[in-house]
């Protein structure tokens, strides 16, 4: 017998096996607007907007990062795909856009059906939150370059908004309202130092039970990230002034606003009025890590900020809390040039 793709460690009968399983998951996701089925070469996708005047197209790309180690550490691969598609919705939401759809691609070692079933459904989870659709895809195996048991996730976004109404931070004057949406914890960002600080210098396991957390810290570190789409977007149709927007993701304060804030404004936050989730406490605490690295790298409890005028603020509050995101007036924009000043 000659050789086979699979005996260089390729299933095209499992890939297709596996393409059959996730397609419910994809199909709930689709809207009249995906002309395509599962399977094309490429997905289509009707782009009428009658209702818009200017219609721009907003796009985003991303993965997971390292916290993909912690869905593997645990076995549990049905929330990391949520991650995937918040990292790239999220960041297309900032500039007022609605993701229209999204594309995944996974890569891994060898192709293990349920735990890769279990990634696209997450994914799909994901895109049901963000009010988009998955309309294509890709998974390839990689034997002989990646481990068998490993696999990456990188996603690809678009959206879509009037350019009368995109949202840049150029309106932004020096007298407005900073707004904290939280985060769910960690969400995306800085696991390779969190991985460093609870697994080789603590020892610790993802079944290591934190009293200050409630839960095992794989529970905690595994918390999928918060895609605050729906309601945002809301406000927008509402006819809500937001003047700026931010994604806290890596970079975390002190590198992620200003690049909204025109020359000559800065950022004063009250470090009491934030809700700093337990989880950093506990890590800038066991690590002497210091407050200006800890600001730096995470999100230390605020997902998301929005800058408006003081007459939106209530607005934004009350609709972001309704929707399930603790909300708060967090500090003010100020005429400065140091473009982050937390106090």
């Amino acid at each position: 017998m000659g050789l086979s793709y699979k005996d260089s460690g390729v299933s095209i009968e499992t890939g297709n096996s596996f393409v059959k399983n996730i397609g419910k998951f994809v199909k709930e996701t689709f809207n009249e607007r995906v002309i395509t089925d599962i399977g094309g070469f490429g997905a289509l996708y009707d782009a009428s907007f009658p209702e818009l005047k200017e219609p721009v197209l907003v796009s985003g790309t991303d993965g997971v990062g390292t916290k993909l180690k912690i869905a593997q550490m645990m076995n549990k691969h049905d929330t990391i795909g949520i991650d995937a598609v918040a990292m790239c919705v999220n960041d297309i939401l900032v500039s007022g856009a609605k993701p229209l759809f999204f594309l995944d691609y996974l890569s891994c070692g060898k192709l293990k059906e349920d735990v890769h079933v279990a990634i696209v459904k997450g994914i799909a989870d994901g895109c049901k939150l963000a009010g988009c659709s998955l309309v294509g895809g890709e998974t390839a195996e990689h034997p002989g370059v990646m481990h068998e048991d490993d696999y990456d996730i990188a996603g690809f976004s678009v959206g879509i908004v009037d350019k009368s109404r995109i949202i840049n931070g150029s309106r932004i004057s020096g007298n407005e309202i900073i707004i904290s949406v939280e985060s769910s914890g960690v969400h995306s960002n800085g696991f390779s130092l969190v991985r460093k600080l609870f697994f080789e210098k603590l020892k610790f396991t993802t079944d290591t039970y934190i009293e200050e957390f409630g839960c095992t810290l794989g529970e905690e570190l595994i918390k999928p990230t918060n895609i605050y789409c729906k309601p945002v977007l809301e406000l927008l149709s509402e006819g809500v002034d937001i003047k700026g927007m931010v994604h806290i993701t890596g970079g975390g304060f002190y590198e992620n606003i200003p690049r909204i804030l025109p020359e000559g404004c800065g950022v004063e936050i009250v470090k009491s009025k934030l809700k700093i989730k337990s989880v950093f406490e506990y890590m800038q605490k066991a690590g002497e890590i210091s407050e200006r690295e800890m600001f730096t790298v995470f999100n230390m409890g605020t997902g998301l900020i929005i800058i408006a005028d003081e007459l939106q603020a209530a607005t934004i509050i009350k609709k972001m809390n309704s929707a399930g995101f603790n909300s708060a007036e967090v500090g003010k924009v100020v005429r400065s040039d140091e473009r982050v000043r937390i106090i």
